[in-house]
């Protein structure tokens, strides 16, 4: 993961400057932006590959930057906060970021969940199928992509995975905590909000009717559950 590009957006000069060192030296290449339209300004002219973004700022706001953002659905987005209220959280999650630090947070939490954000996990054994076909819905593995009767379905990363391991496990009680750690990393565990919001997400995407789930079963108390639709 060293050399990924990574974008801060923050409105606090100090805390650019003190993240902009400290990732630097762990071998990240670095740039910021003060407010949400100067990111989108370098977003549009260069190519990153994970934004650190504060909620706080003035202009266009935390959120509404992510929502702009969130229109390339390739590129991760952790959100830096001292919000620290699951509603935030929620929101957040809902306008498209991939994870939520709280401030202050240490460095060492935040280079974990950068680590999180850039890995794409191995998420099905090694020999595995390329492509998860079921009844109108397929993904394939190689690519990162799914479709839905042959119209692809735009994920972000994060919903790949969710997805992909979902589909590797079909029929299968799923637990909370084995999920978050699959998809988002082992330091994962206990945000059971971010499957709330991602399991909506991807309902929305491949459900036929995203009310009434018959793909992605919620399993109440304990997780999800796959179930492949008859052929």
């Amino acid at each position: 993961m060293s050399g990924a590009r990574i974008l801060i957006v923050d409105d606090e000069p100090q805390i650019r400057r003190v993240m902009r060192t400290t990732l630097a030296a762990q071998g990240y290449i670095v740039a910021d932006a003060r407010s949400g339209e100067e990111a989108l300004e370098k977003l549009r002219t260069e190519r990153f590959d994970l934004v650190l973004l504060d909620l706080n700022m003035p202009g266009m706001g935390g959120l509404a930057a992510c929502r702009a953002i969130r229109a390339d659905p390739d590129i991760p987005i952790i959100i830096l906060s001292v919000r620290d209220a699951e509603k935030d959280k929620v929101q957040a999650l809902d306008a498209g970021a991939d994870d939520y630090v709280s401030k202050p947070f240490g460095i060492e939490e935040l280079l974990a969940r950068i680590r999180a954000a850039l890995r794409h996990s191995p998420l099905s054994p090694e020999g595995g199928p390329v492509v998860l076909s079921f009844a109108g819905l397929e993904i394939n593995v190689a690519s990162r992509r799914a479709t839905v009767s042959g119209k692809e379905v735009r994920l972000t990363p994060k919903e790949f995975d969710l997805l992909h391991y979902l589909a590797s496990n079909p029929n299968v009680t799923i637990p909370h905590g084995r999920l978050l750690q699959a998809v988002w990393g082992p330091d994962y565990g206990d945000e059971v909000e971010y499957l709330r919001v991602f399991v909506n997400q991807l309902r929305k995407k491949i459900e036929p009717d995203p009310a009434n789930p018959r793909l992605i079963v919620t399993e109440p108390w304990v997780g999800y559950s796959f179930r492949p639709p008859a052929r």
